[in-house]
């Protein structure tokens, strides 16, 4: 009677170096994560930092099986990022850079899990340890310097969509004049929360979802737009509603109701353009299904059999002497 062996369980004990290492970054940077803890709070911009690390969290549970146990080992050119990675944090506090400060975790925790686990381990965790650079504020340099100009793209492009549609707008500085009404286009509604937040998901979905190369660029590189478009849609309609219901109406969907309206918008139109991506930059199936053969097969070759079901060992032959190969000759007894 044969009998199926029971599949090997991977031991874990190779990953308790990374936990002690993920502890120590932890504790090193804890009042870092406190600072980023009450921003996330207070500021409406970066309230998606609560969902980066769970999200960082779930991409190394999805990554699972290019996790080698066996390969993982200490290699020297973690070291090597670790202490750039310290370097940089010296720089920060030493001259008050608060962003590089809260930065600088992301190459401290790559270097340390690449130094105590190797290249497996960094080749595993590598997109989500960059991903939680979403969790860090834009520094305010870049935030201010970017206020301006959304605040005047949105402002006259809005005013522009209001005008096709037939409705008197006249832009002037960051207000739109309609009829007697006035819309401020306030540093709220420049757009720059709508940007970072959708760039974050756009990132997330290209790492989830199994495309090509170049489809992940451009649905990366489309954030951007589709953001725009979102907000000048909701000052338009917002306009819209200033025409056709009373103020108080248009005020509450410009403060209430348009937040919800905007990231649905936003991603229906990211599934539109998936779905021309598909239809213009069309798969070889034939491909496709090789390239799919090769990585399985070459996930299979790296996975380790279990002792029960490797082949034994091949006996050695034993070399033919002369005498054996010779035919035994027979003895002939006379017949009385």
């Amino acid at each position: 009677m044969t009998t199926t062996p029971a599949p090997r369980t991977r031991s874990l004990a190779p990953l308790w170096p990374l936990a002690a290492c993920l502890v120590c970054v932890a504790w090193a940077f804890l009042s870092i994560l406190a600072e980023l803890w009450a921003t996330w709070g207070s500021n409406p911009q970066y309230s998606h930092g609560y969902l980066v690390p769970l999200f960082a969290a779930y991409l190394l549970y999805a990554r699972r099986d290019l996790l080698d146990l066996d390969r993982v080992g200490p290699s020297v050119f973690g070291g090597v990022l670790l202490v750039l990675g310290i370097a940089l944090r010296l720089y920060a506090t030493h001259y008050h850079l608060t962003w590089l400060d809260m930065i600088s975790i992301v190459p401290i925790l790559a270097g340390a899990w690449w130094l105590v686990g190797g290249w497996t381990v960094l080749r595993w965790s590598y997109p989500a340890l960059l991903f939680l650079a979403f969790m860090v504020p834009l520094p305010y340099s870049v935030a201010n310097s970017l206020s301006g100009p959304l605040q005047r793209l949105a402002t006259v492009s809005s005013a522009f969509f209001m005008q096709t549609l037939g409705m008197p707008a006249l832009p002037e500085g960051n207000v739109i004049l309609l009829n007697d009404h006035q819309i401020d286009i306030i540093d709220a509604c420049n757009g720059l929360r709508m940007l970072v937040v959708f760039f974050a998901l756009a990132t997330a979905l290209v790492l989830v979802v199994r495309r090509p190369l170049l489809d992940k660029v451009i649905i990366v590189a489309s954030a951007v737009p589709i953001a725009l478009i979102a907000n000048i849609a909701r000052i338009t309609l917002t306009g819209f509603l200033f025409e056709v219901t009373t103020s108080e109406a248009a005020h509450a969907f410009s403060h209430d109701l348009a937040g919800w309206f905007m990231m649905p918008f936003a991603l229906a139109l990211l599934y539109v353009e998936m779905c021309l991506l598909g239809w213009i930059f069309v798969e070889d199936p034939h491909a496709a299904a090789a390239a799919k053969a090769k990585a399985n097969a070459k996930r299979a070759a790296q996975t380790p059999r279990p002792r029960s079901q490797r082949r034994p060992a091949a006996t050695p032959r034993r070399k033919a002497t002369p005498e054996a190969t010779q035919p035994a000759e027979t003895e002939i007894r006379p017949t009385a």
